[in-house]
């Protein structure tokens, strides 16, 4: 059984994920048949067996969507993921129902059980059309952190911070295109990808990544890896850019007119580098220099701030995506989940990220594309 020292082992992690899954599912059965009154067997049996096709359809479409590539693939990940995506915004309504009409019924009022499942699958479909929406339609973010020692040449320059496009599946070069047109028209000195621009290993990379040709950022281009081109294969992502401008920061260090630009990579081993050393061994670090971190998770957080660093960019939480996961997102990151934090002359931006991973859909939070102004 494959096991990381410390951790749960994976068989029994995904054996935990698909018995939740399927017990919310019957969650979603057993208050559907209690708020319509669904009464008549045929009628339990036909909701009960939609009700475990679709958990098995998604882990179905998901091994299908990693060995084959092509439309009937893409659209049966994209149906069954997004069902993922509405069946959680179901079953949080669903809950959120079943909490009302206790509480009424506490203070004596007798809500009709038929009339609240009406209302709650109507909120259901209005707020998960609004989600699927909100999804393609990335926001600007503006934010003006303070860097010590930053030169006199760099202040007011804008820079963009982007993370987790996610290109694959269902997020292609169409999307990277819309996000590129935003960018430019920001004007930016500098733009700065911490990772998962790639999520999938089947289809031409090269092609998706196209539209960053179009990229205008007269002092460069730049990307460290996250988590999803490690599970693609990081040599492949790097062979997909190195045809267009971006610059691959791989543990490396650039300078720019007295400003430090420092890239780590995502681990790759399950047994990574202490990352204050990963930080101090890299070529040409000087911890006395202003300097921006890439880091595609907002973690190492004690690390990178006695390293000296002075402004950490990172994503791979997306604010959690898809409410209520916001809650869960911010028990394991802290404050840190999301927004600009700063301690002392350290400062950290975890963006919610411009594409999704799963379910097409955002609630509880947008996309974003940041704008930062030194």
């Amino acid at each position: 059984m494959r096991r990381l020292r410390g951790t749960t082992p994976i068989p029994l992690l995904v054996l935990v994920i698909i018995s939740l899954l399927f017990l919310a599912h019957y969650f979603v059965y057993v208050s559907l048949v209690h708020l319509l009154s669904i009464t008549a067997l045929q009628d339990r049996a036909a909701l009960g067996a939609v009700l475990f096709l679709l958990p098995l359809g998604f882990i179905a479409s998901a091994f299908l969507a990693h060995w084959r590539d092509g439309f009937f693939p893409r659209t049966l990940y994209f149906l069954t993921s997004l069902w993922l995506g509405i069946g959680l915004t179901l079953l949080t309504f669903l809950a959120l129902a079943r909490i009302a009409s206790g509480a009424a019924m506490v203070l004596g009022l007798n809500p009709h059980p038929f009339r609240l499942g009406l209302v709650t699958l109507g909120l259901t479909a209005l707020y998960s059309a609004y989600g699927i929406v909100n999804a393609y339609h990335p926001r600007i973010v503006n934010i003006h952190p303070q860097i010590k020692g930053l030169p006199s040449s760099w202040r007011g320059k804008k820079l963009v911070h982007l993370s987790d496009v996610h290109l694959g599946r269902i997020l292609q070069k169409g999307f990277l295109s819309r996000v590129v047109d935003k960018v430019n028209a920001q004007n930016p000195a500098m733009v700065l990808i911490t990772g998962d621009l790639f999520d999938g290993a089947l289809g031409n990379l090269e092609d998706l990544a196209a539209p960053l040709n179009r990229l205008k950022a007269p002092l460069g281009i730049f990307f460290v890896t996250g988590n999803h081109e490690t599970y693609l294969g990081v040599e492949r992502a790097y062979a997909a850019l190195r045809n267009t401008p971006v610059k691959i920061l791989d543990d490396d260090c650039v300078v720019l007119h007295g400003l430090q630009l420092i890239g780590i990579s995502y681990p790759r081993s399950r047994h990574p580098q202490n990352f204050a050393e990963r930080i101090a061994s890299v070529p040409g670090f000087n911890p006395g220099l202003p300097s921006i971190l890439l880091y595609h998770s907002p973690s190492q957080i004690a690390a990178a701030e006695a390293a000296g660093i002075n402004l950490q960019l990172s994503g791979h939480v997306h604010q959690g995506q898809i409410l209520p996961l916001q809650f869960i997102t911010r028990l394991i990151f802290g404050r840190y989940y999301h927004g600009l934090q700063t301690l002392g002359d350290y400062n950290l931006y975890t963006t919610s990220g411009v594409g999704v991973w799963g379910p097409t859909m955002r609630t509880g939070n947008h996309p974003e594309i940041v704008v930062i102004t030194l």
